[in-house]
């Protein structure tokens, strides 16, 4: 799994996600105004990722299961892909809670 940290010309530019080793993307970032706030949100995905009382399970409204990494404070630090079913969604779970915490972050592209 990798962190992939991108800057886009947007007002809060900085964003990240965790991708696993198959590209799929498991959980994404809000937007940062600073690289370092969004370094911030990375430590606190890794450090609350590991905790089940973190997962907020929610069904979107066409039916697809995602799912939202909360802070300490209650605040969402990333919000998962869409999944086609809870079991796939338990597995991208599972995959965040051993994978995650050890990620290697990197920089993309400056995106248009």
């Amino acid at each position: 799994m990798k962190v992939v940290i991108k800057k886009s010309e947007a007002q809060e530019p900085f964003t990240f996600s965790f991708i696993n080793n198959d590209g799929t993307t498991l959980v994404r970032s809000e937007n940062y105004a600073a690289k370092k706030s969004a370094l911030n949100g990375i430590a606190s995905v890794k450090k609350n990722c590991i905790e089940a009382s973190r997962y907020e399970m929610k069904e979107s409204k066409n039916g697809k299961f995602f799912f939202n990494i909360k802070a300490s404070n209650g605040q969402i630090v990333a919000t998962s892909a869409l999944f086609a079913t809870q079991d796939i969604r338990d597995a991208a779970i599972s995959q965040m809670k051993s994978e995650a915490p050890k990620a290697e972050e990197t920089e993309a592209e400056i995106e248009a």
